[in-house]
């Protein structure tokens, strides 16, 4: 088990060497130091994994340091390696490593590849000091590296001003987060008195019941501790209400953005509520909250997707309305099916990012569906990849023979949801299938947008700016690549939404549907070291759930989690026991879905436009993404604002500097003044004050 130190340190010495070494280290030293580690890592993790899966393994901890030793606060710097860890860790190396090497054909013209590559490195470090964490501190540690690296890596570009913001946008949203969270861990110190995982598990069962004063009024003990516990993870995980900062993140890469909401930092939320199950399920009221914001994220993020015309933000949004799936699974019990979406959306997720990018890619970076059409033939290996994570995300598959990924592990947490009886169960059941009927609609709808229908390139300003450069009158087609062009190119997306229905014309671009012909530009297929990801992602995509369905949620699969989180054989059952029609439920929605997209998007093209406009002001409020932003900035940025020029005129040019520094000057100057007038320079003048100042001292001395 001592592989462990390797795979979780070789990242962070790769890190440091790439980001020291820089430009003196060079490119293409950089890049195979740093895409080797993550390799390396991979290849150790997946016997762990296996190890596990077998049975054949125990968890273990393996010591790194002593760390703190404060009166009765102890804690060193351990490494725990349990189902749990071993599940994190593959699906953390696994898809980092396979960005690393995607990288090397996407950032090929970018001029600062060894910082990229040194910063993706870090990030990976962070997360698996998150997941290997045996102790709060550490996993707070590894939490807020996580923030770190993700600030750098949306802000890669920073010469671009929205992907600064974007950037700082992150960065404090999650600190927002990150406040309940910390504050979750003192209040778990002050009632357990230790900050040791393991321990804190063990004695979680016998504080059920106790309460503890917070806010001048008493609540029970543990749903007090996992409310705010569950802030710092609504945070990273980007949950109603925490959301903003996510769609945001697409100004960075696209390897930042599948890296991000893929397999790592998105996903942390959900491994610390299963880490800490145990304190959940003693809180009932906790996890009711869980599920219900699990739930309504799943379905407020989807209704967003079907709007978007960006590709990357209908994919951000999709990886928004699944981490709801996953929350509410772990809100009803079902702490194994909602890893078990965690491990197989890893594929599928990281597999829809990484051929968004190639589809980028091949079109000079134009990242707006309604310049794309007609795809297929000029991409193919994109298109069947893409096919692919489609296919499993969406969840088709034919019960007790064969299904893609998500047809298990997202069937498994609607029939968990349904068998739950609770009334946040059948909240979240209703709203997951929902959530499932437009996560097939807007899954379709970016396919054949994309790779259908006729070629709607002419009108790309991004295609006529290469072939401007293909014809000799410009710089490399690809320059404007390394200053983050791609999240220029959606026209007016923010601002744009009231006025565009998907048929304007105008400066919002074609219609969805209308043949704006090639212009003579020709997409062209990635290179192979963006392909093999894509290929090896698409096996997961369609296997993951197939081969290890059994191993997460069957009636045995308590012996594979060896208690790592709690698992429930009721649970199972229930999810055994459903109706039929739930068992249905999923597959008839993903069905109607991709009917719907057919019929709108390659049948019958004016039907989109025309429902838009039906629903006009419905339509306006979900394509601004709810008014969450504006809401924000009213609610927030504005009193944030005006708070602080009420400090700055008032506070500190009215009062500090009035009476402070500039005060005092105003009394030196005019004291300055006054003293210069009775320095007249005559003598009677003189021999006056001083005649005064005799009287004035025989005058006290004879008093």
């Amino acid at each position: 088990m001592h592989s462990i130190l390797i795979i979780v340190f070789l990242p962070l010495l790769a890190a440091i060497v790439a980001g020291l070494g820089n430009k003196q280290l060079g490119n293409f030293a950089a890049k195979v130091i740093t895409t080797g580690a993550l390799f390396v890592a991979c290849a150790l993790s997946w016997p762990i994994f296996l190890s596990f899966l077998s049975g054949n393994a125990e968890a273990s901890v393996v010591p790194v340091l002593k760390w703190v030793q404060s009166g009765t606060m102890t804690f060193d710097w351990a490494l725990r390696v349990d189902t749990l860890t071993a599940v994190m860790l593959v699906v953390i190396t696994s898809v980092s490593a396979l960005v690393h090497l995607y990288s090397w054909g996407y950032m090929e013209e970018e001029p600062d590849q060894p910082r990229f590559f040194a910063y993706l490195s870090l990030f990976t470090f962070a997360m698996l000091m998150l997941v290997t964490a045996d102790n709060l501190v550490q996993m707070f540690f590894g939490w807020e590296g996580v923030g770190l690296a993700s600030y750098l890596l949306i802000g890669f570009w920073f010469r671009k001003p929205s992907a600064s913001a974007a950037a700082i946008k992150a960065f404090v949203v999650n600190r927002v987060g990150d406040l309940g969270f910390m504050l979750g861990i003192f209040g778990t110190y002050l009632v357990f008195n230790t900050v040791s995982i393991p321990e804190i598990l063990q004695a979680a069962p016998a504080m059920a019941g106790s309460t503890i004063g917070f806010l001048g009024h008493r609540f029970d003990t543990l749903t007090v501790l996992c409310l705010l516990l569950f802030i710092g993870a609504m945070g990273k995980s980007a949950q109603l209400g925490l959301h903003t900062w996510l769609p945001d993140a697409m100004e960075g890469p696209t390897p930042v953005s599948a890296l991000i909401h893929a397999a790592t930092m998105v996903t942390a939320g959900v491994f610390m509520v299963c880490r800490l199950s145990p304190m959940f399920e003693a809180a009932p009221t906790a996890l009711g909250f869980v599920t219900v914001i699990g739930a309504s994220t799943c379905f407020f993020a989807a209704t967003i997707g079907c709007t978007q015309w960006d590709i990357k933000r209908v994919i951000a949004y999709s990886t928004c309305s699944q981490l709801g799936y996953m929350f509410f699974a772990a809100g009803v019990g079902a702490f194994g099916a909602s890893m078990f979406h965690l491990f197989t959306h890893a594929f599928f997720k990281a597999l829809l990012f990484l051929g968004a990018g190639s589809v980028i890619h091949a079109m000079h970076h134009e990242q707006d569906m309604r310049y794309y059409g007609g795809l297929r033939k000029e991409i193919p290996i994109t298109f069947w990849a893409m096919t692919a994570g489609t296919l499993a995300i969406t969840g088709v598959g034919i019960a007790d023979v064969f299904g893609f990924a998500g047809f298990y592990s997202k069937d498994a947490i609607l029939e968990a949801a349904y068998g739950s009886g609770s009334q946040s169960g059948s909240y979240a059941f209703w709203l997951g299938i929902f959530a499932a009927l437009m996560t097939s609609f807007y899954s379709w709808r970016l396919v054949f947008l994309t790779f259908f229908g006729k070629p709607r390139w002419a009108a790309s300003e991004h295609i006529q700016h290469a072939l401007h450069d293909a014809n000799g009158h410009g710089h490399d087609a690809h320059e404007t690549h390394g200053h983050g062009s791609e999240a220029e190119n959606a026209p007016a997306q923010e601002d744009s939404g009231h006025e565009d229905h998907g048929h304007a014309a105008g400066h919002h671009g074609p219609s969805a549907h209308e043949n704006e012909g090639t212009g003579g530009y020709h997409p062209h297929e990635s290179p192979l070291v963006m392909l093999i990801p894509l290929i090896v992602l698409s096996i997961g995509a369609v296997f993951a759930g197939f081969v290890f369905h059994h191993a997460f949620i069957s009636e045995g699969s308590g012996e594979f989690w060896k208690g790592s989180l709690v698992f429930a054989e009721h649970t199972i059952h229930a999810m055994h026991g459903v109706p039929t029609w739930v068992k249905w439920a999923p597959f008839t929605v993903m069905a109607i879905g991709l009917l719907t997209a057919w019929y709108g998007y390659l049948k019958n093209t004016r039907f989109p436009a025309a429902f838009a406009e039906q629903i006009g002001p419905i339509y306006t409020f979900v394509y601004r993404k709810w008014m969450f932003d504006e809401l924000y900035h009213y609610v927030f940025v504005v009193p944030a604002l005006w708070l602080g020029r009420v400090f700055w005129k008032v506070g500190d040019v009215g009062v500090i500097d009035r009476f402070g520094p500039n005060g005092a000057a105003w009394v030196v100057a005019k004291g300055s003044r006054y003293a210069q007038k009775v320095q007249s320079g005559y003598l009677y003048s003189y021999a006056l004050v001083m005649l005064i100042g005799l009287v004035a001292a025989i005058t006290w001395v004879i008093k």
